[in-house]
């Protein structure tokens, strides 16, 4: 870098990036087709003609680097299993609140042991947890409010 060179992530995975979205937003056809030809894509015709750039780019990204996949991959790579998953987690998410896990009914403080084997035999009892995640203004937030 002290010499003017670009770090790799730059000049493998950013600069592709740029370019197609310059190229795209100048609308600089000879390129673009070279890039979705390059790229293995098939764009509609209909993507390609519109007015609005952000269609044509969002047709090629889509094609090119789904987010689906992306998400999907970056779930099964990163995330444990959850066979992993140590003891406190499990109490910690069959708990609500300020409740522990030994004020739970026995029926309840039983089913620790299938949560943890994450077994898919018949006899084995189904667990679902619900999570309900929603956005929030970081202004809303308690640490960002004035005092």
């Amino acid at each position: 870098q002290s010499k003017g060179k670009k770090p790799l992530f730059v000049q493998l995975v950013l600069d592709n990036i740029w370019s197609l979205y310059e190229a795209v937003m100048k609308r600089d056809k000879e390129k673009i087709e070279k890039i979705v030809t390059s790229l293995g894509l098939r764009i509609g015709a209909r993507e390609s003609r519109h007015a609005d750039p952000k269609v044509h780019l969002n047709a090629i990204c889509s094609q090119w680097l789904p987010i689906s996949d992306a998400v999907l991959s970056m779930v099964c790579n990163k995330i444990p299993s959850p066979l992993e998953i140590v003891e406190e987690r499990v109490e910690k998410l069959m708990c609500v609140g300020a409740r522990t896990f030994d004020s739970l009914p026995p029926e309840t403080q039983e089913l620790k042991s299938a949560f943890m084997k994450c077994s898919s035999e018949g006899t084995a009892p189904v667990i679902v947890f619900v999570s309900k995640m929603f956005p929030v203004d970081a202004k809303a937030l308690p640490q960002n409010k004035p005092r």
